[in-house]
């Protein structure tokens, strides 16, 4: 049996390392489900899209479509784009609302100019990083990446790219091809003290320099200790979402919580709060 090493980018290629096997546990692993939905959140939330207004986004490496499910839970519409069959194939089968396709971003972004109103990713940049043939060069790689991805962006519309950097030279890396390509920014790392907490998340700006939003520095310890489960089944996604129902006093209070990190002017909580009116004659 060959060897895979800790990091999924050291084995091979992601066409041959996300095979069906490995597609399978996206549906069926619910920590896997969980940890993947909660990035994806906070990937939309430093967005900082405009408040109540649907989006057009796009989902780079979007595998099994988790994280396009929670942009169009949130009421966004998009498009993912993936290298693996496999994964895309998941996608397909969980009946995902967004469009797919099948394209290497390592090659650039197939869309036309100001297509779309942001982006996010989720753990696929840092293939980016590693050569698989000769003819592979990261750093050329990567500018392709940037530079269409600068491209199909509506002017001052925010990409945030989460990622699992091997070194602090491969994130520099990353941010040089990106800034050449004519983005601005910077990284924020949620949770920077946690062995198993601490995220990466790239916010780049396709317009002029604004605020970088602030990161996350308390550990949750109920995401570091909870263990995988495997079913025979797939998992709801709505689980992944702690069974919040939308326009609930939760979800409100959630979402101002959300709003009020991002730096935002957002009413004060009351025990009115999320209450439902009723109905006027």
């Amino acid at each position: 049996m060959a060897f895979r090493s800790k990091r999924p980018e050291h084995g091979g290629p992601p066409e041959l390392f996300y095979d069906k096997n490995e597609a399978r546990k996206y549906v069926r692993n619910s920590r896997m489900i969980d940890v993947q939905t909660k990035m994806a959140g906070r990937a939309l939330e430093l967005l900082c899209l405009p408040e109540g207004q649907p989006c057009y986004l796009l989902d780079i490496g979007c595998g099994s479509g988790l994280s396009g499910d929670y942009l169009s839970d949130e009421g966004h519409y998009w498009v993912g784009i993936d290298i693996s069959p496999a994964m895309l194939d998941a996608a397909l089968d969980r009946d995902t609302e967004g469009d797919l396709l099948l394209g290497d971003m390592g090659q650039g972004i197939p869309f036309k100019p100001g297509s779309f109103d942001g982006c996010i990713s989720i753990s696929a940049i840092q293939w980016l990083c590693n050569a698989n043939k000769k003819s592979d060069v990261p750093a050329k790689r990567l500018y392709c990446f940037f530079s269409s991805l600068y491209s199909v962006l509506v002017r001052g519309a925010r990409a945030v790219l989460q990622l699992y950097p091997e070194n602090s030279e491969q994130l520099e890396l990353i941010t040089t091809q990106a800034t050449k390509a004519g983005f601005t920014g910077g990284v924020v790392v949620d949770f920077p003290n946690s062995a198993k907490a601490k995220k990466f998340y790239l916010c780049l700006f396709s317009g002029p320099s604004t605020f970088l939003p602030k990161a996350l520095n308390e550990s949750n310890d109920e995401e570091e200790t909870r263990e995988s489960e495997f079913t025979s089944e797939r998992i709801p996604y709505r689980m992944a979402r702690r069974g919040l129902v939308r326009k609930s006093r939760q979800w409100v209070l959630e979402k101002k919580a959300r709003r009020r990190r991002q730096g935002r002017e957002v009413r004060p909580d009351t025990p009115y709060t999320g209450r439902r009116r009723k109905p006027r004659f």
